[in-house]
């Protein structure tokens, strides 16, 4: 049985047991989507980038504490948002939206799907980080409500409070004529913005 034939608790279990592998493999199979979580909450990619590594780090070493209460992506994913609110608590007084690296390469007329995409990060930016992280949880990742609420560390009820309120404030704030409307706002990733970095992750955490 190869490594990608096991299951994730199967693999961090093997990481703690001394397996060199069995992290790498956990970090390619969730690394996409993690990274997607860290750049829509920050929506800075070298700042994702860092609250990715160190989350990741972060992961490695304390891979012992896993006790198997939840999911392994739940644990994941909470540890990347703790290292995305961290970061954001940090530097909110100086929100940042930057733009794609590259405006896509296309026959079609891309400019106003730009925009929209564009003018959905800098409202979230100015959103409170707990409502922020959990409109990314819920309404830009796909997961429920009790899921956003096993990685946020809340209620559920929490949860949904913070998504009303933070849509509400998205509507107020998005161009009437974008699109963008409650409950069918949207972020689609700009091509080249949300393809994972590389990482690596030994010993003492280098990133590759």
């Amino acid at each position: 049985m190869t490594l990608e034939d096991v299951s994730d608790a199967e693999l961090l279990a093997a990481h703690v047991a001394g397996d060199p592998d069995a992290f790498p493999e956990l970090v390619r199979r969730h690394r996409d989507r993690l990274w997607a979580v860290a750049l829509r909450t920050l929506g800075d990619r070298e700042e994702a980038a860092d609250a990715l590594q160190d989350a990741l780090v972060s992961a490695y070493r304390r891979a012992a504490s896993f006790r198997g209460e939840a999911a392994v992506t739940t644990w994941l994913h909470r540890i990347v948002v703790n290292a995305c609110l961290d970061r954001v608590r940090r530097q909110r007084a100086r929100p940042t939206v930057p733009l794609p690296d590259a405006e896509p390469a296309s026959s079609r007329d891309d400019h106003g799907s730009l925009e929209a995409v564009l003018d959905v990060r800098a409202a979230l930016a100015t959103l409170p980080v707990g409502q922020r992280a959990a409109l990314v949880l819920v309404d830009m990742h796909g997961l429920s409500i009790s899921e956003a609420a096993a990685v946020l560390g809340v209620a559920e009820g929490t949860v949904k409070s913070r998504c009303s309120r933070g849509r509400t404030a998205l509507a107020a704030l998005l161009r009437p004529d974008d699109g963008n409307r409650p409950g069918s706002w949207d972020v689609r990733p700009v091509p080249g913005s949300t393809s994972a970095p590389g990482f690596a992750v030994g010993s003492e955490g280098e990133r590759a």
